[in-house]
């Protein structure tokens, strides 16, 4: 399953400088999304149904990629070259809900499932393996920690394995890889210990640690040198972190975007680490009367979030930003029709990804 280590290099260091190749000097942001050799996958429910949209880094020429009325995709994920997909699809209704992860091209087409009763897939940067957490109990429950266990599945055999600690691992969401394939960023809820807490599990071993940081979701920067976090409803932050350390910590927040207004959610990164992309909507419980959605809170997968949209900001400023005040060139709204997207997701266009 592993693959040396040098080629996994080669692959991405080729992805970073088609990505990195275009000039931005003294362009404000709604200019630099405009050169951005970047697309965007969201979730977006529409006429009823989830489907999957990519749009370009600035927001134009959104288009569906899944248009599957009978079946509902959310939470996207890119492979590190940008060539595939993974995402999970609800079926059912209610409890009887089953939630499946799948993967195909990254414009949705050769689609096939991987796992029933399974969630928030996510990929090992050697773009052949993709991770994704157990649910709990085969019965359904929207929350997004109803899980137990990591399995790694690997696309060219077809088999699965589980994390050699799979069996301590409980209650997880929300994880993602480092750079070199060695730990696993993810949240923890009641579960391992630890009322809520933000976690790095190492992939091949039994080591955990708390990162001692509130708040959930955390995502690493493409060279694993930050980690973007939520740590409320209302804020977004990104620190510095050491994963060559024995023990890995958190710094000070460099960037803290605030919205005290709004719920701000589901930060992610571009590929060359410039960007960062937030969901962002008024609070709310959701509304199951519409179909293929449940009640919970607005920002949890499969819940229906209206007047939400994606946003980007810069990733390289310093300091506070508040969305109710800032000007019009520190972000930039992505999606303006407010069908609760959310969950975006980074990837460099195909041109550039070869």
């Amino acid at each position: 399953m592993k693959k040396p280590f040098l080629i996994f290099l080669t692959k991405t260091f080729v992805v970073f400088c088609a990505a990195s190749a275009f000039a931005t000097d003294g362009a404000g942001l709604k200019d630099q999304l405009d050169l951005a050799p970047f697309q965007i996958v969201y979730e977006s429910y529409i006429d009823g149904n989830w489907e999957l949209f990519v749009m370009d880094a600035n927001g134009a020429n959104p288009r569906n990629i899944t248009n599957t009325p009978d079946e509902n995709e959310i939470y996207p994920q890119v492979s590190p070259d940008g060539t595939k997909l993974s995402f999970v699809v609800d079926q059912g209704e209610g409890r009887a809900t089953v939630r499946s992860v799948y993967v195909a091209e990254i414009d949705g087409k050769n689609r096939r499932k991987i796992a029933d009763h399974a969630r928030q897939p996510f990929w090992h940067p050697n773009g052949e393996i993709i991770a994704y957490l157990p649910q709990e109990y085969p019965k359904w429950n929207v929350v997004d920690y109803y899980t137990k266990g990591i399995v790694y599945y690997d696309l060219k055999t077809g088999k699965s394995e589980p994390h050699p600690n799979s069996g301590e691992l409980h209650h997880l969401y929300n994880p993602s890889f480092s750079r070199d394939g060695r730990w696993i960023a993810a949240t923890v809820h009641a579960g391992m210990g630890l009322s809520h807490g933000n976690l790095l599990i190492e992939a091949r071993g039994s080591k955990i640690i708390d990162l001692k940081i509130p708040g959930c979701r955390p995502c690493l920067s493409p060279d694993s040198k930050q980690i973007a976090w939520g740590p409320g409803d209302h804020e977004i932050a990104v620190a510095p972190i050491n994963l060559d350390a024995d023990e890995p910590k958190v710094g000070e927040r460099r960037v803290q975007i605030f919205d005290k207004k709004m719920k701000i959610y589901h930060v992610d990164w571009s590929p060359d680490g410039r960007f960062l992309s937030i969901s962002r909507g008024p609070d709310g419980k959701g509304d199951i009367s519409k179909k293929g959605t449940q009640a919970s809170a607005c920002e949890i997968v499969g819940v229906y979030a209206p007047g939400w949209d994606i946003y980007a900001v810069s990733a390289e400023r310093d300091g506070p930003l508040d969305l109710n005040e800032a000007a019009d060139a520190d972000y930039s709204r992505l999606t303006v029709n407010g069908l609760s997207n959310k969950e975006s997701a980074w990837f460099p266009k195909p041109e550039n990804s070869r």
